[in-house]
């Protein structure tokens, strides 16, 4: 039996199977694209609550200090508005990383880098250390992993220091 008299005796099986595996292509091209679509409504809406967290600091010039590299936490400590605004973050970060996780959202570049250098400085890093024991674990690992070219770093110029003190005859 030749194709052509298959599908005399067949035509109707045939078309509704063409029908089946046509609706589920349509199907899965309409899912990667709304998968799309939504990850770019979820960059969207963080940039949206990254740009109004980010604003107070500098609408608020009493925030200034938490950018500042070396402020004077022994004569000034963190203020109440510094750990909250600095919570903010964690929390606007966490609910972040929590969507890049579920793969709900692109992983911007530079990203590491950016957290890196916010948890770097003097008062971030005091209310992290602070709040990071109410944080999800997994979060937790994501900063820290993070934090771990800074911390790499400030181990590399100990041991270099180190030893270019032994190599002046400075150390024993």
């Amino acid at each position: 039996m030749g194709i052509v008299e298959w599908l005399q005796i067949h035509w109707l099986d045939f078309l509704q199977s063409v029908g089946i595996i046509g609706g589920l292509l349509f199907t899965a091209v309409s899912l990667r694209t709304d998968t799309k679509v939504q990850r770019i409504s979820n960059l969207r809406s963080f940039t949206k609550q990254h740009r109004e967290i980010w604003t107070r600091l500098y609408d608020q010039p009493k925030l200034a200090r938490i950018i500042q590299p070396r402020p004077n936490l022994v004569k000034h400590p963190v203020t109440h508005d510094e750990e909250l605004f600095v919570g903010f973050v964690i929390l606007h970060l966490s609910d972040f990383q929590e969507t890049l996780k579920q793969g709900l959202l692109f992983s911007p570049e530079g990203l590491e880098k950016d957290i890196r250098d916010f948890f770097s400085l003097p008062i971030p890093h005091a209310i992290w250390e602070k709040l990071k024991p109410l944080q999800d674990q997994d979060f937790i690992a994501f900063v820290e992993k993070c934090r771990g070219g800074v911390r790499r770093l400030k181990v590399m110029l100990t041991l270099l220091l180190g030893l270019a003190e032994k190599d002046r005859g400075l150390v024993a």
